[in-house]
């Protein structure tokens, strides 16, 4: 399946879509994993997910997955989210990218006033290339495990290419910072967390001014994501 690069909420301004990235001359170096994980690239034994494999995949890596945190840091501060157990695929999944280092140097590249942030996209070059050496995958959605979308929700968009069943993109995230929530969207998409900690730093990310498609106007980049082990 044909995978577009750049995911958003699908639909008008109250909904996930899918967005074109924009130029920039904003240049950050590799780091060490980044570098790690391009060096694999042409390693035809490395494994790569797909969609013929990522839901067995993931079925196995969180049989054992005792870890369920994962702290994101940004140049207005840190904030920890803390994944649910039942959405075990979302959960490993987002576990697994950022032991993988993915989502270093991505960009939180959707902002829309009042409502949500999204994350886990970029305008640079590399980013395109780590999704590349990971796999070209979708995650199926999981929207009746009881959880909302609530103020501070994590959750996940879908892919809108040839997707009629709401296939989540795994590469990105979206945040909610609609108070109470934004409940419209519970049957849609699959909420896999919550914020337990820094809400403060996702509504300043949220008060960022922005410019056409909803990109913010100075880039907001994730400078770290790590898994509270």
């Amino acid at each position: 399946m044909l995978y577009a690069m750049a995911i958003v909420l699908l639909g008008c301004k109250d909904n996930p879509k899918i967005a074109k990235p924009t130029e920039t001359s904003t240049d950050i170096k590799l780091d060490s994993i980044t570098e790690d994980i391009l060096v694999n690239e042409n390693k035809e034994e490395a494994f790569k997910l797909t969609e013929e494999n990522a839901i067995d995949f993931f079925f196995k890596y969180q049989k054992d997955l005792k870890a369920n945190k994962v702290k994101i840091t940004t140049r207005f501060g840190s904030f920890v989210v803390a994944l649910y157990d039942n959405v075990p695929y979302h959960k490993a999944n987002f576990i697994y990218l950022t032991r993988k280092g993915y989502f270093k140097d991505t960009q939180f590249h959707r902002v829309v006033t009042n409502f949500i942030i999204q994350g886990g996209n970029s305008d640079d070059s590399k980013t395109g290339k780590k999704r590349s050496v990971i796999g070209r995958y979708l995650l199926p959605p999981d929207t009746r495990k009881g959880h909302k979308h609530h103020r501070g929700t994590i959750s996940m968009p879908s892919s809108e290419i040839n997707n009629p069943h709401m296939l989540a993109s795994p590469f990105e995230f979206f945040i909610v910072v609609t108070d109470p929530g934004a409940y419209h969207l519970d049957s849609e998409f699959t909420p896999f967390g919550r914020i337990i900690e820094g809400m403060d730093v996702v509504d300043k990310i949220n008060q960022q001014p922005i410019g056409k498609g909803d990109w913010p106007i100075q880039n907001t980049y994730i400078q770290d994501a790590v898994v509270v082990e």
